[in-house]
């Protein structure tokens, strides 16, 4: 099954969705099989060192600096990782509220990470490409 492509089918159709939970980006200098065990949602290894987006209770309990707590958003809707546009018109969206977005994609959805604070409003804001 193929995610969808155009702008507009995926605006209209992606119903997101508030997911329980909270949710911290950590990085770690030097990452091992250690942090697996935290069953990190996502990872990611740039130069400097490993993102690791964690539950907020397992960043707290590992003993792990960091900055903000996110709630998570999924669009449920099937995106294609070839679909132009998607991750800019959420990120519009959002900052017209003064929303923070952090995206990621993922093989059949796309999430996005928004403050606590501003969980409900940004599910609002996206509500309204459907309207």
């Amino acid at each position: 099954m193929s995610g969808i492509v155009n702008l507009n089918d995926l605006l209209q159709s992606m119903a997101p969705q508030l997911k329980p939970g909270e949710f911290v980006f950590c990085k770690v200098e030097a990452f091992d099989a250690s942090h697996l065990a935290l069953n990190p949602l996502g990872m990611f290894k740039e130069q400097e060192a490993t993102t690791l987006i964690l539950d907020r209770h397992q960043a707290e309990q590992a003993k792990l600096d960091f900055e903000g707590v996110f709630k998570q958003v999924t669009l449920t809707v099937h995106s294609s990782l070839e679909a132009v546009g998607l991750t800019a018109a959420i990120a519009t969206k959002l900052a017209s509220y003064q929303i923070s977005a952090n995206v990621v994609a993922g093989y059949y959805h796309d999430h996005i990470f928004v403050p606590v604070s501003d969980a409900e409003r940004a599910l609002e804001a996206l509500h309204e490409f459907t309207k």
